[in-house]
């Protein structure tokens, strides 16, 4: 039986962060968000009218027209285009939508809460997400060690794994300050994309004034190329709800937030049924509640101000910084935001210690990075590597090498898309960030789109520009104009043939928003124009002079 608007009302206007599942719940019941459903929401929550309609209409999957729940939606990621996924739409009269995460099975097509997989009209299925890659090279990992164990996604298979025994010890010893330093010792850092010391982020809150305190865990895994997110939470739900269980007592937390993107709804099914799970166990209680929240589609929430923001039911823009969310997060309290394989690489961290960690790298490099590696190449999937293994070891030895036999790899991207591209003799790097970020790109959160030679760079250029131009918020100006004065460019929309004066007038608009953009969107979207610039000159000569 449908809930009325009253019932909608109760049920999440006394929890915290209520609009979006309220919204949600409306949406599911009527197939959209109608006028008067809006003026409920808005009298209900109290919130004006016209700020709750501004904020309804940034999102991608939030229909305002009468069956928008149930149209199909096909991925249009860079990977996915290479697939026909422009033919697919077509062929299905179907909507699309920017990269859904799944670049290692495509083609993905949402169809209400169910995803579809399949080049064709006819061979589109319902099937749950690959497994992660073994690990070829025999290293040892930390977040995929027995995630492929049959079971492990129910509880009792975790704990047969020494799931929870982490906590457990946590909580029978009772020293907070302990495991923050274990934590800090093992050089554990952000896996999300900024490798902020992971340590001296819990520190920060447990020192910080103010309750209560939170942790935010950002599963809005809306980077092109990254998927592995995804994988962890689909296979091994519980070691995030441990790992955040265990931020929280480390910082004296007492509630909780999973901000899952909304292009996974099977994730969000299992994620609903490992936290009772947990809860019925005894591992969830009065001391940390753990709220499951989803998104509605908007790239820029995976920047944690836009996430925050967006929880507390406000415009998804990102925040001024300082004051940083460690001091006034959430609900302006002091608050942690990690990303899921931050989060679930402490429990192992925990059980095995500190220089269990560290030497899992190769070198003078700690831990393990997991890859998404997607595209041109014949093995796609996720791979945990020891951070400093070469990326043609990557490629070559544990990917396949070219999808197509005799094919050479033209460039990949790092970062997702966020760092641009690799090619020529800088494909010769380590995965790790001093390496890349030498050659004038970062690994951020790990995803690496493989293109071979027979790819248009310029097209794809001009692909990933108009990507950031489309989830570019607005807020600033030189995001918002920028993004999309190069696609201008890249496209040969506007601007000037000459290539010299290509070249400068990319390059003034690509320092300028590297300078003043606002977060770190319009910082990033420039490195891909510049490694174009600087992989690709004959192409822009071509493209100039056409």
């Amino acid at each position: 039986m449908s809930m009325t608007d009253a019932q909608i009302l109760e049920r999440y206007a006394r929890e915290p962060a209520p609009l979006l599942p309220v919204l949600h719940a409306f949406h599911d019941r009527d197939g959209y968000l109608s006028e008067e459903a809006l003026r409920v929401v808005a009298d209900g929550l109290r919130i004006p009218i016209a700020d709750l309609f501004g904020t309804v209409t940034f999102y991608h999957h939030f229909s305002r027209k009468p069956g928008g729940l149930h149209g199909k939606r096909v991925c249009t990621g860079p990977v996915c285009c290479r697939k026909g996924a422009r033919e697919l739409a077509r062929s299905l009269g179907a909507e699309t939508m920017p990269c859904s995460g799944r670049c290692d099975d495509p083609i993905p097509v949402l169809e209400g809460h169910t995803t579809l997989i399949g080049n064709t009209v006819s061979d589109l299925v319902h099937k749950p997400s690959p497994l992660p890659a073994p690990n070829p090279g025999g290293y040892q990992e930390c977040v995929f060690a027995g995630i492929r164990e049959e079971g492990r996604a129910g509880l009792a298979g975790y704990r047969k794994g020494g799931g929870y025994r982490a906590l457990e010890k946590a909580l029978a010893e009772n020293d907070p300050e302990g495991l923050i330093r274990t934590v800090t010792e093992s050089k554990l850092a952000g896996r999300g994309g900024a490798g902020f010391p992971t340590g001296r982020k819990w520190q920060a809150v447990r020192d910080a004034p103010g309750e209560p305190k939170t942790i935010i865990c950002n599963a809005d895994e809306g980077e092109p190329g990254c998927f592995k997110d995804r994988a962890i939470m689909d296979y091994d739900p519980h070691a995030l709800i441990e790992g955040m269980a265990l931020a929280a007592f480390a910082t004296g937390a007492t509630r909780g937030f999973i901000y899952l993107r909304y292009e996974y709804p099977e994730t969000n099914d299992i994620l609903a049924a490992a936290i009772g799970e947990a809860e019925a166990a005894g591992y969830l209680g009065d001391h940390f509640k753990l709220y499951l929240r989803r998104g509605a589609g908007a790239y820029i929430c995976g920047e944690e101000g836009s996430l925050i923001n967006s929880l507390e039911g406000k415009h998804p823009f990102p925040r001024n910084r300082p004051p940083f969310p460690v001091t006034h997060g959430f609900e302006d309290k002091p608050t942690v935001v990690n990303n899921v394989e931050t989060l679930v690489s402490v429990p192992p961290i925990l059980r095995h210690g500190a220089a269990w960690y560290r030497d899992l790298g190769l070198g003078e490099h700690a831990g393990t990075k997991i890859i998404s590696l997607s595209g041109d190449v014949a093995r796609p999937g996720n791979y945990e590597a020891p951070f400093g293994l070469p990326l043609h070891t990557l490629l070559h030895d544990w990917a396949g090498g070219p999808a197509v036999e005799g094919g050479t790899i033209q460039a990949v991207t790092m970062a997702g898309l966020s760092g641009g591209f690799l090619a020529g003799d800088d494909l010769n790097v380590t995965l790790d960030e001093p390496c890349i970020r030498a050659r004038g790109s970062f690994l951020g959160a790990g995803g690496i789109m493989v293109f071979d030679s027979s790819r248009d760079m310029m097209a794809i250029a001009a692909e990933a520009m108009h990507f950031f131009a489309e989830e570019s918020c607005g807020k600033c100006f030189p995001c918002r104009i920028g993004t999309q004065r190069l696609t201008e460019r890249l496209t040969g929309a506007a601007g000037p043939r000459d290539k010299t004066a290509w070249l400068d007038e990319v390059a003034d608009l690509g320092s300028t928003m590297k300078a003043v953009s606002a977060c770190g969107l319009g910082i990033a979207a420039p490195l891909i124009t510049e490694s174009l610039v600087r992989y690709f000159p004959e192409r822009i000569e071509q493209h100039c002079a056409s």
